[in-house]
Protein backbone atom coordinates (compact mmCIF):
# COMPACT_ATOMS: atom_id res chain seq x y z
CA UNK A 1 0.00 0.00 0.00
CA UNK A 2 1.00 3.66 -0.08
CA UNK A 3 2.12 5.52 2.76
CA UNK A 4 -1.85 7.34 3.30
CA UNK A 5 -2.75 7.42 6.90
CA UNK A 6 -6.54 6.20 5.63
CA UNK A 7 -5.07 3.35 4.31
CA UNK A 8 -3.21 2.13 7.10
CA UNK A 9 -5.61 3.25 9.65
CA UNK A 10 -8.23 1.04 8.05
CA UNK A 11 -5.96 -1.79 7.51
CA UNK A 12 -5.57 -2.14 11.27
CA UNK A 13 -9.01 -1.32 11.90
CA UNK A 14 -10.40 -4.32 9.91
CA UNK A 15 -7.26 -6.65 9.63
CA UNK A 16 -5.25 -5.96 12.92
CA UNK A 17 -3.10 -9.16 12.30
CA UNK A 18 -2.01 -8.05 8.81
CA UNK A 19 1.09 -6.99 8.19
CA UNK A 20 1.44 -3.66 6.40
CA UNK A 21 3.81 -3.50 3.75
CA UNK A 22 4.80 -0.12 1.96
CA UNK A 23 4.84 -0.53 -1.64
CA UNK A 24 8.77 0.56 -3.30
CA UNK A 25 7.09 2.24 -5.90
CA UNK A 26 5.22 4.50 -3.99
CA UNK A 27 8.94 4.74 -1.77
CA UNK A 28 10.53 6.05 -5.28
CA UNK A 29 7.58 8.44 -6.09
CA UNK A 30 7.80 10.05 -2.65
CA UNK A 31 11.21 11.10 -3.87
CA UNK A 32 10.23 12.14 -7.58
CA UNK A 33 7.27 14.44 -6.00
CA UNK A 34 9.82 16.14 -3.99
CA UNK A 35 12.13 16.49 -6.89
CA UNK A 36 8.82 17.85 -8.43
CA UNK A 37 8.14 20.39 -5.76
CA UNK A 38 11.91 21.80 -5.67
CA UNK A 39 11.44 22.17 -8.98
CA UNK A 40 8.64 23.99 -8.97
CA UNK A 41 10.21 26.31 -6.24
CA UNK A 42 13.28 26.98 -8.70
CA UNK A 43 10.85 28.18 -11.59
CA UNK A 44 8.61 30.33 -9.20
CA UNK A 45 11.59 32.37 -8.03
CA UNK A 46 12.73 32.42 -11.45
CA UNK A 47 9.95 33.76 -12.62
CA UNK A 48 10.28 36.96 -10.60
CA UNK A 49 13.33 37.63 -12.10
CA UNK A 50 13.13 40.33 -14.67
CA UNK A 51 15.01 38.42 -17.15
CA UNK A 52 12.48 35.49 -17.70
CA UNK A 53 15.30 32.97 -19.47
CA UNK A 54 15.83 31.50 -16.70
CA UNK A 55 12.22 30.67 -15.93
CA UNK A 56 11.90 29.06 -18.92
CA UNK A 57 14.66 27.39 -18.28
CA UNK A 58 13.49 25.41 -15.00
CA UNK A 59 9.97 24.53 -17.16
CA UNK A 60 11.91 22.89 -19.79
CA UNK A 61 13.64 20.94 -17.65
CA UNK A 62 10.39 19.28 -16.06
CA UNK A 63 10.70 15.81 -18.00
CA UNK A 64 14.31 15.73 -18.20
CA UNK A 65 14.70 15.26 -14.43
CA UNK A 66 11.54 13.22 -13.82
CA UNK A 67 12.00 10.08 -16.04
CA UNK A 68 14.63 7.85 -15.43
CA UNK A 69 17.86 8.03 -17.14
CA UNK A 70 17.22 4.76 -19.85
CA UNK A 71 14.18 6.89 -21.68
CA UNK A 72 15.85 10.14 -21.89
CA UNK A 73 15.73 11.66 -25.27
CA UNK A 74 18.51 13.24 -26.63
CA UNK A 75 17.93 16.57 -26.03
CA UNK A 76 16.77 15.70 -22.29
CA UNK A 77 19.89 13.93 -21.77
CA UNK A 78 21.93 17.39 -22.85
CA UNK A 79 19.40 19.31 -20.35
CA UNK A 80 20.66 17.01 -17.67
CA UNK A 81 24.41 17.38 -18.95
CA UNK A 82 24.06 21.26 -18.75
CA UNK A 83 22.41 20.80 -14.85
CA UNK A 84 25.23 18.58 -13.78
CA UNK A 85 27.65 21.54 -15.30
CA UNK A 86 25.67 24.16 -13.54
CA UNK A 87 25.33 22.05 -10.14
CA UNK A 88 22.92 24.00 -7.89
CA UNK A 89 19.44 23.41 -5.98
CA UNK A 90 17.96 21.13 -8.90
CA UNK A 91 20.88 18.97 -9.45
CA UNK A 92 21.13 17.88 -6.02
CA UNK A 93 17.78 17.32 -5.83
CA UNK A 94 17.88 15.10 -9.17
CA UNK A 95 20.98 13.05 -7.12
CA UNK A 96 18.72 12.09 -3.99
CA UNK A 97 15.82 11.49 -6.42
CA UNK A 98 17.60 8.40 -8.46
CA UNK A 99 19.63 7.50 -5.67
CA UNK A 100 16.46 6.72 -3.90
CA UNK A 101 15.11 4.97 -7.17
CA UNK A 102 18.34 2.91 -7.39
CA UNK A 103 18.03 1.49 -4.03
CA UNK A 104 14.99 -0.31 -5.76
CA UNK A 105 16.58 -1.31 -9.16
CA UNK A 106 19.51 -3.46 -8.46
CA UNK A 107 19.33 -6.80 -7.38
CA UNK A 108 20.11 -6.11 -3.25
CA UNK A 109 19.48 -8.45 -0.21
CA UNK A 110 16.80 -6.45 2.49
CA UNK A 111 19.29 -5.71 4.72
CA UNK A 112 21.63 -3.78 1.69
CA UNK A 113 18.45 -1.81 1.10
CA UNK A 114 17.43 -1.44 4.32
CA UNK A 115 20.72 0.36 4.81
CA UNK A 116 20.78 2.31 1.89
CA UNK A 117 17.23 3.72 2.78
CA UNK A 118 18.36 4.73 6.34
CA UNK A 119 21.40 6.75 4.34
CA UNK A 120 19.46 8.52 1.98
CA UNK A 121 17.21 9.45 4.93
CA UNK A 122 20.01 10.55 6.72
CA UNK A 123 20.87 12.44 3.38
CA UNK A 124 18.03 13.92 2.74
CA UNK A 125 17.57 15.75 6.30
CA UNK A 126 21.34 17.01 6.21
CA UNK A 127 20.43 18.08 2.41
CA UNK A 128 18.46 22.35 3.41
CA UNK A 129 16.15 20.96 0.45
CA UNK A 130 12.70 20.88 2.61
CA UNK A 131 10.76 18.87 0.36
CA UNK A 132 13.77 16.13 0.73
CA UNK A 133 14.01 16.70 4.27
CA UNK A 134 10.35 15.91 4.72
CA UNK A 135 10.44 12.58 2.06
CA UNK A 136 13.41 11.30 4.69
CA UNK A 137 11.05 12.14 7.87
CA UNK A 138 7.72 10.15 6.12
CA UNK A 139 10.59 7.07 5.22
CA UNK A 140 11.55 6.96 8.48
CA UNK A 141 8.16 7.14 9.89
CA UNK A 142 7.19 4.06 8.01
CA UNK A 143 10.12 2.28 8.03
CA UNK A 144 8.70 -1.12 9.02
CA UNK A 145 6.13 -0.98 6.47
CA UNK A 146 8.83 -0.53 4.00
CA UNK A 147 10.98 -3.86 5.56
CA UNK A 148 7.77 -5.61 5.54
CA UNK A 149 7.80 -4.92 1.21
CA UNK A 150 11.05 -5.45 0.77
CA UNK A 151 11.68 -8.71 2.86
CA UNK A 152 8.48 -10.24 1.29
CA UNK A 153 9.71 -8.97 -2.17
CA UNK A 154 6.44 -7.25 -2.80
CA UNK A 155 6.26 -4.55 -5.48
CA UNK A 156 3.43 -3.06 -6.81
CA UNK A 157 5.09 -1.00 -10.60
CA UNK A 158 4.14 -3.25 -12.64
CA UNK A 159 0.08 -2.66 -11.40
CA UNK A 160 0.95 0.97 -11.14
CA UNK A 161 2.15 1.75 -14.60
CA UNK A 162 -0.68 -0.04 -15.68
CA UNK A 163 -3.20 1.86 -13.81
CA UNK A 164 -1.48 4.71 -15.39
CA UNK A 165 -2.08 3.40 -18.87
CA UNK A 166 -5.49 3.40 -18.23
CA UNK A 167 -6.04 6.24 -17.13
CA UNK A 168 -4.38 7.97 -20.13
CA UNK A 169 -6.44 5.85 -22.32
CA UNK A 170 -9.63 7.10 -20.82
CA UNK A 171 -8.42 10.42 -20.72
CA UNK A 172 -7.74 10.15 -24.75
CA UNK A 173 -11.44 8.68 -25.49
CA UNK A 174 -13.36 11.15 -23.48
CA UNK A 175 -15.20 8.31 -21.37
CA UNK A 176 -16.67 4.95 -22.82
CA UNK A 177 -20.43 3.76 -23.63
CA UNK A 178 -20.14 1.30 -21.32
CA UNK A 179 -17.79 -0.54 -19.12
CA UNK A 180 -17.75 -3.52 -21.83
CA UNK A 181 -16.31 -1.01 -24.14
CA UNK A 182 -13.68 0.35 -21.42
CA UNK A 183 -12.74 -3.25 -20.34
CA UNK A 184 -12.52 -3.94 -24.76
CA UNK A 185 -9.79 -1.06 -25.31
CA UNK A 186 -7.78 -2.20 -21.85
CA UNK A 187 -7.54 -5.41 -22.89
CA UNK A 188 -6.50 -4.68 -26.74
CA UNK A 189 -3.95 -2.28 -26.01
CA UNK A 190 -2.67 -3.59 -22.24
CA UNK A 191 -3.81 -7.26 -22.69
CA UNK A 192 -3.57 -10.20 -21.53
CA UNK A 193 -3.73 -8.93 -18.23
CA UNK A 194 -3.42 -11.67 -15.89
CA UNK A 195 -4.74 -10.93 -12.09
CA UNK A 196 -3.03 -12.33 -9.42
CA UNK A 197 -2.17 -11.84 -5.97
CA UNK A 198 1.32 -10.61 -4.31
CA UNK A 199 2.25 -14.67 -3.55
CA UNK A 200 0.89 -15.97 -6.77
CA UNK A 201 4.75 -15.56 -8.14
Amino acid sequence: MDMGAAFSKSVRTNAPDAVICIDPFHVVQLGTNALEVVRRDQWQRARALPDQSFAKKYKGHRFALLKNPGTLTEKQSATLDHLREDGGTLWRGYLLKESLREIFAGDLSSAEVMAMIQDWCDAASDSGLGPFMKAGATLRGHINGIHAAVSRGLSNGKHEGLNNKIRTMTRRSYGFHSPEAALALIMLACGPVEVRLPYQK
